[in-house]
């Protein structure tokens, strides 16, 4: 049987072996991880973490309150740093290589889902956000942590001039997603804080809090 080569070009390469330090870097932020610190501790009972990334969060569980977590991520390159977070945490894991789009995770199963800082790169949120909806228990929630599109004129203008650059560089990442609004169209009503947290502008407004089914 033939084999097909691996993709050997600079872009794979660096999406390979660069960008997850580089996100780990970037998304591990001391003004990053205070945004962590307020939602992802209220997790509860069976946990959904969607885009678990290099496992940034798990620090952040208590494991008194969590029965089971499942992580899924798309970028498989970036499951071992978070297996090694999961052992420092003494909270075991299941990784699972996936996306968030469409979940091969029964209905009404999770009392709680986890997302922070991935809806700006999935590439079709609202469905993920659907898929969130539907995992959750009737009294379950969705616990969010997320960076968006700036209320300011002047800001958004700048994070849509530079959004095709930035993509490039950040897996992808976007600037201009309307998170609130994102979470309106999915059936979720919400409740939290919206504020910059960090410089500059256009990488920092922020969003978060907790979403239940409306």
């Amino acid at each position: 049987m033939a084999m097909t080569a691996p993709d050997a070009s600079p872009r794979s390469w660096y999406d390979q072996h660069v960008l997850p330090y580089l996100l780990d870097v970037a998304c591990g932020l001391p003004v990053i991880q205070s945004q962590r610190r307020k939602v992802v501790p209220m997790a509860t009972g069976r946990v959904l973490e969607v885009g678990i990334g290099t496992g940034l969060n798990l620090p952040f569980y208590d494991p008194a309150k969590v029965q089971s977590l499942v992580g899924v991520d798309p970028a498989e390159q970036m499951h071992a740093l978070a297996q090694k977070r999961s052992e420092r945490a003494g909270l075991e894991v299941e990784l699972v290589h996936l996306s968030a789009e469409a979940l091969p995770l029964a209905s009404a199963s999770f009392d709680s889902v986890v997302c922070t800082y991935t809806l700006c790169s999935i590439e079709d949120p609202l469905a993920a956000l659907r898929e969130m909806r539907r995992v959750l228990k009737p009294n379950g929630r969705l616990l969010f942590a997320e960076h968006g599109l700036a209320p300011d004129a002047s800001v958004a203008r700048w994070q849509r001039r530079l959004e095709p650059y930035w993509r490039q560089l950040a897996g992808g990442c976007r600037l201009t997603r309307d998170v609130p609004e994102l979470l309106r169209e999915a059936g979720f009503q919400t409740s939290g804080g919206a504020a910059y947290v960090a410089w500059p502008k256009t990488l920092g407004y922020n969003y978060w809090g907790e979403a239940t089914v409306a």
